[in-house]
């Protein structure tokens, strides 16, 4: 089945696939569908190993596999929401347990879903402002660094590297893939991996975009784990004890999509959330070589 997350509408926010019973699929199979579909991630669901738990469930980019994911998990959940129990699913994933909490309108229709990310915030390395401009093909005036430089965080998921940029930059970004190459090879704490994810303030909210080309996303619609990244980075500036920040992405690609994002501090460090909605657009079926997977 396919959803579209982080949207009210069909063909806004981010595509997502999802398998809702992936026994039988190893994970090479697993791995060649999500590549075969080409979306930015595609998720199977599986019997959970602790059945207090809802699934386990298991999270692929056309090229990896994730520990996390913010819009796989909020369109998952809205997927499986019959299996629910008292509105809240429970998820066994690499990076940890994910609650995710069930979103319905007035008339009790499943809308879409809350999710808190895994792990607490960690702040990690700053990049030099040239590295970062390159990477996101602007000039090193277009990043704003009156309050951060280029700085790597973390909550569980793929951490990503955190620019505020002018209303300008924003407009011009265009991912520079020789220059994301540079960058992984010359810093070895990147682990060999780099997203970077722009914002800026746009009035009340927020606006941003998200390029992760060496994963194989040129720009992403919609990134929920960024969401709760810039909302628990912001947080961890402020020096408040819990914060709510509005983001709209995805504008730049014709897909907009709007996320609702939140963090406070807790006595085990700063946790963050996202919530969005969700939009069912396809169902079918795949077939594999002894199987057809419904």
């Amino acid at each position: 089945m396919t959803v579209d997350v982080f949207t009210d509408r069909p063909f806004g926010g981010n595509q997502l696939a999802v398998f809702p019973d992936a026994r039988g699929i190893s994970a090479s199979e697993m791995q060649a569908l999500a590549t075969e579909l080409n979306l930015s991630e595609t998720t199977f669901v599986l019997p959970p190993e602790d059945p207090v738990n809802t699934a386990r469930v298991r999270i692929f980019t056309r090229t990896a596999e994730m520990p996390f994911a913010g819009h796989p998990n909020v369109g998952t959940g809205f997927v499986l929401a019959d299996r629910a129990q008292n509105g809240e699913l429970r998820f066994e994933e690499i990076a940890g347990l994910v609650q995710v909490r069930l979103e319905r309108d007035v008339t009790g229709a499943v809308t879409g879903a809350t999710v808190d990310a895994p792990q607490p915030l960690t702040v990690g390395v700053t990049l030099p402002l040239d590295l970062a401009a390159a990477c996101a093909g602007i000039v090193p005036d277009g990043i704003v660094t009156a309050v951060h430089m280029p700085t790597m965080v973390s909550d569980g998921g793929n951490p990503r590297l955190l620019l505020e940029v002018t209303e300008a930059a924003m407009t011009a970004a265009a991912p520079d893939l020789a220059a994301f190459r540079r960058t992984v090879t010359d810093t070895p704490s990147l682990g060999g991996r780099l997203s970077l994810y722009l914002y800026r303030r746009d009035g009340a909210g927020l606006r941003a975009r998200m390029f992760s080309p060496l994963a194989g996303t040129w720009e992403d619609a919609a990134t929920g784990s960024a969401a709760t990244l810039l909302a628990g980075f912001l947080l961890f500036l402020s020096g408040a004890e819990r914060g709510a920040w509005d983001i709209t992405q995805g504008v730049e690609m014709g897909r907009p999509s709007f996320l609702r994002s939140t963090a406070q501090r807790t006595p085990g460090g700063i946790r963050a959330s996202v919530s969005g909605g969700c939009v069912p657009v396809l169902r079918g079926e795949a077939t594999l070589p002894d199987a057809i997977v419904p």
